[in-house]
């Protein structure tokens, strides 16, 4: 999706019986009221004395008013219209009066910004004797400041400060969403779901409950895991075989952003954050809170829980059935939980925990990216003769004994592992308990697993030059864009093609 979402902005669409409408367009800001109001006053050849005495209102008061420093109440505003003989919406319109006016409005916002202060350079009054050309170039200078800036404040680190804001915000509410579980088990009554996998006849019931229409092509652009077209309602879906991707989390993913009311991120957290829900509200209606909770209770009642059964009873990916346990079981089920997926080597791709086991972070607070300790189950799964079943260890941390159990991912892009664990204290709920492997961590000690062996690094002192694999991402700026990464010429180049094809 790209720069089409600004054109239909959306509600939730669950206040709004399922369809979502367009949004209230916002009003003007006191800088423009002000400008139109001078505007005018200058048209009619008044002064700030005339119009204020018309309207019951001191010249010094109107000025503020005019620079946009004043809010004036609705009555005071209408007094206003009334000494310029005019009426109210020409005062409140959201379009500056004039060309000149937008660019004045637009060099003042600038420089009345923090970013702006900052610099420490003196401003520059828009006044009639600064020439229009001038004006422009000043206004023109702003806006390549500004991109600059945006591009330098979207680092790598303040992506991952931003996602070290938002794990907090999951681990403060247990991972769990009540207000996407509303959304998500209104939509399910709304199709007549009952029981059992959702489908993809299922999926398609609820895109068309939304007015939305699914079309699987193999053309999207390779930026982009799905394409909405929201003027003709329309989600364009990879070809199942195209990815490994499911298609119908892609679709119910999409779906999300329309049901959860989602707007153009603001930046790159509001991107984080966007992305985190419409994972969530899909995860909440392949694995339906309901019939999860009733699994999982009587699990937990015969001391017999295991992701594989979440897995294998909605017909989803380990992953994503480990993502659902991790939003159910601490509000439901009283289990502090921690998960992880991470590659072969050892380095996190997502993490979350609320059971007090010790990430590795970096100075940002930040875990992605991080190599986890080769001694955790997450590490040690890698080194079983059968990749393909599940994996149980308990390992004992400076942070007490933790038990998990971990699955590996076979993906086009490598090796990942998914797992899930436990505190000790709550290991008697989990099947595979009974397991006899243990392991020891020492980390975040140097000595426990980053240094090796003293007779090794002794042996090869000064024999080893290993060439580093240099991921360039974690040099480079954030990708620029509304959603970041994306090519919006591609996008609104392959929307046009298939209008073209309907036309």
């Amino acid at each position: 999706m790209t720069d089409t979402v600004a054109a239909e902005v959306v509600e939730t669409a669950a206040s709004r019986g399922g369809r979502a409408v367009p949004a209230v367009p916002a009003g003007p800001d006191l800088l423009t009221v002000g400008r139109r109001i001078r505007h005018l006053r200058q048209q009619r050849a008044s002064t700030l004395d005339e119009v204020a005495g018309a309207a019951g209102i001191s010249a010094s008061a109107l000025s503020l008013i005019e620079n946009g420093k004043r809010e004036a109440k609705l009555s005071v505003l209408s007094a206003i219209a009334g000494a310029l003989e005019t009426g109210l919406g020409d005062l409140l319109a959201v379009a500056a009066p004039s060309r000149r006016a937008a660019l004045e409005i637009e060099l003042e916002k600038a420089q009345r910004a923090d970013s702006f202060e900052a610099l420490r350079i003196p401003a520059v009054r828009p006044g009639p004797r600064l020439p229009t050309e001038a004006l422009e170039a000043l206004v023109g200078l702003h806006r390549a400041l500004a991109s600059v800036q945006a591009e330098r404040a979207a680092t790598p680190e303040h992506a991952r400060r931003a996602n070290a804001k938002l794990r907090q915000r999951m681990r403060d509410q247990d991972n769990y969403f009540g207000d996407i579980e509303t959304v998500a088990a209104g939509l399910l009554q709304a199709v007549g779901y009952r029981e059992g996998p959702i489908t993809r006849t299922v999926v398609d019931r609820m895109a068309a409950h939304l007015g939305f229409s699914l079309v699987h092509t193999s053309n999207l652009p390779q930026s982009t895991r799905t394409v909405t077209d929201l003027a003709n309602r329309t989600i364009y879906l990879p070809q199942p075989d195209a990815g490994q991707h499911d298609s119908r989390s892609l679709a119910l993913q999409a779906l999300g952003h329309v049901m959860l009311g989602h707007r153009v991120p603001g930046d790159y957290g509001d991107f984080l954050e966007q992305r985190v829900e419409v994972n969530y509200f899909a995860a909440a209606l392949l694995i339906p809170e309901k019939g999860a909770l009733s699994l999982l209770r009587k699990a937990k009642a015969a001391k017999d829980i295991a992701i594989e059964d979440l897995r294998d009873a909605y017909a989803v990916s380990y992953e994503t059935a480990a993502h659902r346990f991790t939003n159910l079981a601490t509000r439901h089920l009283d289990l502090p939980v921690h998960f992880m997926r991470i590659s072969s080597s050892g380095l996190i791709y997502k993490a979350y925990e609320n059971d007090g086991v010790h990430f590795p972070k970096d100075p940002t607070g930040a875990i992605e990216g991080q190599r986890v300790c080769r001694y955790w189950t997450a590490r040690v799964v890698f080194e079983q003769a059968d990749l393909s079943a599940a994996y149980q260890q308990y390992t004992d941390t400076g942070r007490g004994t933790y038990w998990c159990t971990a699955v590996v991912d076979r993906t086009p892009a490598g090796l990942f592992s998914v797992s899930v664990g436990v505190p000790y204290a709550h290991v008697k709920w989990m099947r595979g308990r009974e397991t006899l492997e243990r392991s020891r961590s020492k980390c975040p000690d140097p000595a426990c697993c980053e240094l090796p062996p003293a007779d090794l690094a002794s042996r090869w002192e000064g024999k080893a030059w290993p060439s580093a694999r240099v991921h360039s991402h974690l040099l480079a700026a954030m990708p620029p864009g509304v959603f970041p990464g994306v090519d919006d010429t591609d996008v609104l180049g392959f929307l046009e093609a298939q209008a073209r094809g309907r036309g």
